[in-house]
């Protein structure tokens, strides 16, 4: 079957964007991850960030029931933790990858950063739920970013 929207992702394509993991506790007792690159900046003062979440996701009950969200900026050498968690029921995160933090959500353990959030924002668009909050507490690691573009992974340049 033809991609009706293949031509308009193509164009999206175009933007190249880092890759992360956002995970949350889940009512289940564990935490649902999920790579996105839909993830940005908002606001310095109050800090805040965004990241959407398309409303068919098989993540997207979990996400809407929870309160708080950790982002995990991958790095260049992580790509086949995007490629786990992109999958339409990834596998759960396992012990000693990744550390609760302050909201009860969990960051990797190994990450080129981390943004440790509450949500204080649903804005339904289209086909997306848009997942604004505060940053809580965060970090920032040495690294080159794992990049996304034009459906092709890339490494960006090293940072200290």
């Amino acid at each position: 079957m033809s991609d009706p929207f293949r031509l308009l992702k193509n164009a999206f394509g175009r933007f190249a964007t880092g890759v992360a993991i956002a995970a949350c506790a889940n009512p289940r007792g564990g935490f649902t991850a999920i790579t996105i690159n839909s993830f940005t900046s908002v606001s310095l003062d109050p800090p805040l960030v965004l990241w959407c979440l398309e409303k068919k996701a098989s993540s997207f009950a979990d996400f809407a029931a929870s309160n708080a969200y950790a982002i995990s900026i991958l790095k260049d050498s992580q790509q086949h933790l995007s490629e786990r968690f992109a999958r339409h029921e990834p596998p759960p995160l396992t012990a000693g990858e990744y550390a609760v933090k302050k909201t009860g959500a969990p960051l990797l353990a190994d990450r080129l950063a981390g943004l440790d959030c509450e949500i204080v924002g649903r804005h339904f668009s289209g086909d997306h739920v848009i997942l604004v909050a505060r940053v809580v507490e965060f970090d920032s690691f040495p690294g080159a970013p794992l990049l996304y573009f034009a459906s092709r992974y890339a490494a960006g340049p090293h940072t200290d």
